[in-house]
């Protein structure tokens, strides 16, 4: 019963988000194309509900010459591809905005695992002990308000799998609020190339050409 009024939650929503965050699309737009040529926004592919595949949507933080399907953290020096914009919009998750359109679309919710990219095999699998693959993925998570990029692979399937028995409205909001608190510390970001990569489970990605 809840899926259904999660979802009718996340289109209702989405839409008020969007018209409310109309203002700031429109800035960062701007200040994207005046800083660096390419598309406004990139696709990626990414594993939804029940494993099938989708597109997710972000502003691009990245140059175009970018490796293609690269988790930020395995480029050896990321910061000569991300534009200044970009690290920004990183920081502060506003990179994350136009997968508002995903949502509305039924392809994402606003709380939920985030989607892994499509060669994420060994998180697939991992998700696949906990059934954190039925379930569509999120804007953000319970994972994402509990360690976010430091998180292990099998640390984060956990995680995504607690979420999942224990989905309920008050978990919902639980993550929500989590996120904002995370973002605004910027807990757990790691851009790449330094630490102990194992530790890191993939969450930035870089840009498709």
């Amino acid at each position: 019963m809840y899926m259904k009024i999660k979802r009718l939650i996340d289109i209702i929503l989405s839409l008020i988000g969007l018209i409310i965050l109309s203002p700031v699309f429109l800035i960062v737009i701007i200040a994207i194309k005046l800083e660096s040529r390419g598309p406004v926004l990139f696709k990626q592919k990414r594993i939804g509900i029940y494993k099938t595949h989708f597109n997710i949507l972000k502003f691009r933080t990245m140059r175009i010459d970018t490796p293609m399907d690269t988790p930020t953290h395995l480029l050896t020096n990321p910061e000569q591809y991300i534009t200044k914009t970009g690290k920004f919009l990183r920081k502060t998750s506003l990179d994350e905005l136009p997968q508002i359109w995903n949502i509305i679309v039924g392809q994402m919710s606003i709380i939920g695992p985030r989607p892994a990219l499509w060669n994420q095999y060994d998180l697939i699998k991992e998700r696949d002990k906990y059934d954190a693959n039925d379930v569509l993925p999120g804007l953000t998570g319970w994972a994402q308000i509990n360690g976010r990029d430091e998180l292990p692979i099998d640390v984060k399937a956990k995680l995504d799998g607690e979420y999942v028995k224990k989905i309920s409205f008050w978990m919902d909001v639980k993550c929500f609020f989590g996120t904002i608190v995370s973002v605004v510390k910027s807990d757990g970001v790691i851009e790449g190339g330094i630490g102990d990569q194992k530790k890191v489970s993939g969450t930035k990605e870089s840009i498709l050409k």
